[in-house]
């Protein structure tokens, strides 16, 4: 399939593009080792998107922690919004991890300012004239983040390579938003974090 249009979503930041239904949307990190904080939004009352890709109603629906080639995401009203339809990467995606976001980093010990992908979902929106009164949990996507037999999360560098693709087939019109993930406090990407690409696909 051929890109329709490239948005490169730069380090530490977030933006936001519309897909129509059954279009694809792909994520590709550029330089190797960058989580993707993925949001998606199905437009509601003007300003207002009616729901919200739900990490945890998805994994009710698919009884899976991580998601799978062919798994359907849903909304937070359990309708389907998008699909992972191709996957080049690894295959390590978590939907377990909230978005980080300024209480994060404070009490990792930042004062001031520190990028987040909360905040980047909220300026990527409003770019959209959108907005969300919270922030869902995300798809993380090449965020590797394994579960010990004795319930202990890993937090581990993301192993995706320059290049790697995850890409989705939307199942309603709607927004997604991505972030190219702020942390460089815990490892997960790499301690520097780098560009990611956001493909809508003709």
């Amino acid at each position: 399939m051929t890109i329709e249009r490239r948005t490169v979503v730069p380090a530490r930041e977030g933006r936001a593009v519309r897909v129509a239904a059954g279009q694809r949307v792909r994520v590709v990190d550029l330089e190797g080792g960058q989580v993707g904080d993925v949001f998606a939004f199905v437009p509601g009352a003007p300003g207002a998107p009616a729901e919200h890709l739900s990490a945890a109603h998805t994994r009710a629906t698919t009884d899976r922690l991580f998601p799978t080639l062919g798994q359907r995401f849903v909304t937070d009203h359990r309708r389907p919004i998008l699909t992972l339809v191709s996957d080049t990467s690894p295959g390590w995606h978590d939907m377990l991890i909230p978005a980080c976001d300024p209480a994060r980093y404070a009490a990792l010990g930042v004062e001031g300012f520190h990028a987040s992908c909360s905040d980047n979902l909220h300026r990527a929106l409003a770019g959209m004239k959108l907005s969300v009164p919270f922030t869902p949990q995300p798809v993380n996507v090449f965020m590797r983040i394994p579960v010990e037999e004795d319930g202990l999360l890993r937090w581990l560098p993301a192993a995706s390579r320059p290049g790697d693709a995850i890409t989705f087939r939307a199942e309603t019109d709607c927004v997604v938003v991505v972030s190219a993930c702020p942390q460089d406090l815990v490892d997960i990407n790499g301690g520097e974090p780098t560009p990611l690409a956001l493909d809508v696909l003709a």
